[in-house]
């Protein structure tokens, strides 16, 4: 009887135990439905949902004339699920066939990406960097399973063509330097969001309804880049660096009335399409972070404070020691050359250290420093552009017994090769100093300008008489007998000054030199103010090196400028007065041509329906003469039936020889082809030739040579 009592008594226990898991289950659903119901419900939608960045549209660069110079960019990234129902062996296969017939690689690359990815993979990459040619052909395949996605990507339209103005961006698309970095905040704009689904595997799901906050783009800068004058910079600047095996050159060209920078650019460049290609030397801005004592160029300080201060006439004679060297304080300072007796006007024109450290002796050191610091020197110029280093002039209670006659011609100062253009830029506008800058407008995106930039007056540097004297003498560089005779260009008036400076290296002067030459013209009513330095060329004289480079490019601009080319003085050996100066037309659409030459108020005859500019004659270089016309022939010379024989897709490969890297490009993009560059300056060879059919999106290879003069007026000889 106990036994069965027992037994009985455990299965009571075991009966009540399973009794009990239906309330349990039945309190535990209205727990979770009532009690903790909208607790628990609002963790399920956190964890289900989640928020996905809306990005913004970083804002575009223009030059001055509203050319693009950056802007987003978007390639395409090409995809399979293999999981999807119907995708099977032969789609891999189609899809690999087209995607070789697009890249020109083996089908058999594609084939075995699929091939080699994991088993139970639902994503495998085939290819990357696709255009949206490319991305149109293969959508047209209707395979199951195609994965296409869009990628965004900063381009830079004109390649290398004023890269370290506008700098770069990281793979966040946040700018590391130039007007990318410096106007970053206003370029990129805000992102927005929205709420989307994710399930238990986390793939995510458009979530119907969900709020969803739009994105700013970024803001539009507008600049003071002049593309042709930067062009222009950049060719003979390469130029003059591999001319005379120099490590690096720098130039500046601006307006000295405004301050607007018209170019700025140093050579070896990058392209900031890759910036990681080229060595981080390459992309370091010179123009305004390189440090370095500049030489003669400085002398301007001298002369305006000596004029001004009424220490020295422009009658008086100077003596110089028939060896060329002056002992002052146990230092010996040298003329480049024995000069023999000077007055004012030759000491400036023939840069003699010795005449100038006499006259920079007269002054106070006070009223010398005042007026380094007057003409910008040991302060940063504001320029917008990131990466600015501000130099450094010592106080006169620092200074040594040598220091105001060392300084007097460009030693013991640390100066940029902007501050220098600023103080010459100064010089050139009457003597009020102006701020650089690059930055004209910014526009949001309707169009609606957000700021303008008014010109800035820094300060008055001089009295414009002083300015008004000092004039002829710095003229007087130019001519024949100075040191900056090979910047001169008939029927140009120039005035500048040449300088050669030795280089620190570790702590000790080096036979090592920067050669420059900086300079304004036309002397009676400056418009441009151009700095070109080299850095360790195998000649150190600014006179040798740096002031062709600065003659080729104000000759070049003479010939953009059609109201310098007006009044330009013809050279007395001509028989007949030039009138001007033909421009490189080959390449350029029809409608810009017709602008350059009417700005110019050149005659000229056109041969063709439609097109960019074939041919032209005379040729780019050429002097005109007043009534002499310019014919021009267009591409697109045939009939409307004969284009009939250019199948749809297909576009026929112009003849490039002669043209520019950018005019090339351009030609190219606007026939649905895109460009290999290979080397720099001017076109010289192409592949495919000119002439041929190819399909639209493909590549032609532009192989390019820079040459000392070409371009706008590249027929004319060095």
């Amino acid at each position: 009887m106990d036994h069965r009592s027992a037994i009985l008594g455990r299965m009571f226990i075991v009966l009540g135990f399973v009794l009990l898991i239906p309330f349990a289950l039945g309190f535990q659903l209205f727990r979770l439905n009532f009690l903790e119901g909208d607790g628990l419900r609002t963790l399920w939608s956190k964890q289900a949902t989640e928020s996905i960045k809306i990005p913004a549209q970083r804002g575009n660069i223009y030059d001055a004339k509203g050319t693009l110079l950056a802007t987003n960019a978007v390639d395409y990234k090409i995809a399979v699920d293999p999981k999807i129902k119907g995708f099977n062996d032969a789609h891999i296969r189609q899809i690999s066939n087209k995607l070789a017939e697009l890249s020109g690689q083996s089908s058999s690359v594609y084939y075995k990406k699929f091939k080699d990815a994991p088993e139970w993979s639902r994503y495998i990459v085939l290819d990357k960097n696709l255009s949206v040619l490319d991305k149109d052909e293969i959508e047209k395949l209707d395979i199951p399973g195609l994965i296409i996605e869009e990628n965004y990507r900063r381009k830079y339209t004109f390649g290398t063509l004023a890269s370290h103005a506008l700098g770069f961006v990281n793979h966040e698309m946040n700018g590391r330097t130039g007007l990318e970095s410096f106007y970053n905040d206003q370029l990129r704009g805000t992102d927005g969001s929205r709420i989307v689904r994710k399930d238990a595997f986390n793939r995510i799901y458009e979530y119907v309804g969900s709020p969803k906050k739009l994105p700013e783009n970024g803001h539009s800068l507008h600049t003071t880049i002049d593309t042709y004058i930067q062009a222009i910079l950049e060719d003979e600047l390469q130029s003059g660096v591999e001319q005379f095996s120099a490590k690096y050159g720098t130039g500046i060209i601006l307006d000295p009335r405004t301050g607007a920078i018209k170019a700025i650019a140093n050579y070896p460049t990058y392209d900031p399409n890759y910036p990681g290609s080229d060595d981080d030397e390459n992309r370091r801005n010179f123009a305004i972070s390189d440090i370095m004592e500049p030489g003669s160029t400085f002398k301007l300080v001298t002369a305006i404070a000596a004029v001004e201060q009424g220490v020295v006439s422009f009658e008086e004679i100077f003596e110089t020691p028939e060896n060329g060297v002056k002992v002052i304080h146990g230092q010996p300072l040298r003329d480049h050359d024995p000069l023999g007796d000077m007055n004012f006007q030759e000491v400036i024109q023939k840069s003699s250290n010795i005449a100038v450290a006499d006259i920079a002796m007269r002054l106070d050191k006070n009223v010398f420093y005042q007026y380094a610091r007057n003409l910008g020197f040991g302060t940063p110029t504001n320029v917008d552009i990131s990466g600015e280093e501000s130099g450094a002039l010592a106080k006169p209670f620092d200074w040594s017994g040598v220091s105001l006659p060392w300084l007097s011609h460009g030693y013991e100062v640390q100066t940029t090769p902007i501050q220098i253009a600023q103080a010459y830029a100064a010089f050139a506008n009457g003597g009020t100093m102006m701020r650089p800058y690059v930055v004209e407008r910014i526009e949001d995106e309707q169009g609606n300008a957000v700021y303008v930039h008014e010109p800035t007056s820094i300060r008055r540097v001089a009295k414009r008489s002083t300015i008004q004297k000092l004039l002829p003498v710095f003229e007087s560089v130019v001519a024949d007998s100075g040191t900056g005779a090979s910047a001169k260009v008939n029927g140009l008036r120039i005035a500048g000054k040449t300088g050669t400076a030795k280089k620190v290296v570790e702590g000790r002067y080096e036979s090592r030199y920067r050669g420059s030459f900086v300079g304004f013209f036309p002397v009676d009513d400056p418009k441009y103010v151009c700095l070109i330095l080299l850095d360790e060329p195998i000649i150190g004289y600014g006179g040798i090196v740096a002031a062709p480079v600065f003659g080729n490019i104000a000759k070049r601009i003479a010939g953009l400028d059609g109201d310098i080319q007006h009044e330009m003085i013809a050279k007395e050996d001509t028989e007949e007065p030039i009138f001007a100066t033909v421009p490189s037309l080959k390449g350029m659409n029809i409608d810009d041509a017709e602008d350059l030459l009417d700005t110019f108020r050149l005659s000229y005859d056109v041969e063709g329906r439609s097109g960019y500019v074939l041919s032209q004659e005379p040729k780019a270089g050429t002097a005109l003469s007043s009534g002499e016309e310019i014919k021009l022939t267009l591409s697109e010379t045939y009939a409307h039936q004969d284009s009939a024989n250019v199948k749809e897709g297909y576009a026929l490969v112009p003849d490039l020889s002669g043209m520019n890297i950018r005019q090339a490009v351009t030609l190219l993009n606007q026939s649905g082809l895109k460009t290999t560059i290979v080397g720099s300056g001017t076109v010289f060879a192409q592949y495919p030739r000119a002439g041929q059919y190819l399909r639209q999106g493909y590549t032609v290879t532009v192989r390019g040579k820079a040459k000392s003069l070409e371009t706008l007026t590249a027929g004319l000889k060095k």
